[in-house]
């Protein structure tokens, strides 16, 4: 039987997923049998896509626990219980660390991180009560790479790589499985303007492949593309300026690449209400 035919009847809730990499996690687990539960801040552009792909829609602020509680409950009344909690929903800003709003690095750590441990701590002890279920998260590459321009987030995707780990640790036994995907940049809004460097800049569909494919096929730590985790990992050996002029060659300096086509993104969690 083709791995992803075990995908068939599982009910997938997944965060940030009316646009971009989190719309094609859902068409890709539709795809393959799956019941989609699409969770976003954005209501009606979840509805739009939950319409196209024939999923459901909730609205979701992941940094608002009460409203996370809602999503599951409503998910599980209209699809069943959770089988795979997929964490997609996040913010980047870029430029310099020192000029960047205090609005920005709060939305940053309240969506990226926070929202990630709120999500998982509220759907993991249903699953570990069922013995059962695997907790996905999109974090993203530089949660292993130094990112000059991206202290922020940066700082937010190392905090949810060490999360994983430590829960993944706890977790060890139960049937509740962990995975980390770590993709480069991606062709969407959250980098908009930036440098993909020494790698290509991947589609979104490309990191929804890797998705399914870690659900198919559990493993905890996915880079894409795969290169990645093995580069990092023999850079770490090396020298620290062998391996600062390594990652210099490799790692996109989105401080000289940033374009003005990001401010208007940007406004939308720079607001003083964050």
């Amino acid at each position: 039987m083709n791995r992803t035919q075990a995908l068939t009847g599982q009910v997938v809730a997944i965060t940030g997923g009316a646009r971009g990499i989190g719309r094609e996690i859902a068409a890709k687990f539709s795809a393959a049998g799956a019941k989609v539960a699409i969770g976003d801040i954005d209501l009606h552009a979840a509805q739009e896509t939950a319409a196209e792909l024939r999923a459901h829609a909730s609205r979701l602020d992941v940094t608002d626990q009460d409203c996370l509680n809602a999503f599951l409950a409503d998910v599980t009344r209209e699809l069943g219980t959770i089988d795979i909690f997929v964490s997609n929903a996040g913010l980047m800003w870029v430029g310099p660390f020192a000029q960047e709003p205090d609005s920005a690095a709060r939305a940053q750590l309240e969506v990226n991180l926070l929202g990630v441990i709120n999500g998982i701590k509220a759907v993991a002890p249903g699953m570990l009560a069922r013995g059962r279920g695997h907790l996905i998260t999109v974090a993203s590459a530089g949660a292993i790479l130094p990112t000059p321009g991206e202290a922020t987030y940066a700082a937010t995707k190392h905090g949810v790589l060490g999360y994983l780990k430590a829960i993944r640790a706890e977790l060890r036994g139960t049937g509740v499985l962990v995975t980390a995907i770590m993709p480069g940049v991606v062709d969407t809004a959250l980098a908009a303007g930036t440098s993909s460097g020494a790698a290509r800049r991947l589609t979104p569909a490309e990191v929804a492949r890797s998705v399914v494919k870690a659900a198919a096929r559990p493993r905890f730590e996915l880079t894409v593309p795969g290169f990645i985790g093995p580069a990092v990992t023999v850079a770490n050996l090396l020298p620290i300026a062998i391996r600062d002029r390594l990652f210099g060659a490799m790692v996109p300096n989105q401080l000289l690449a940033r374009k003005n086509q990001r401010q208007d993104y940007e406004a939308s969690f720079t607001a003083p209400e964050w």
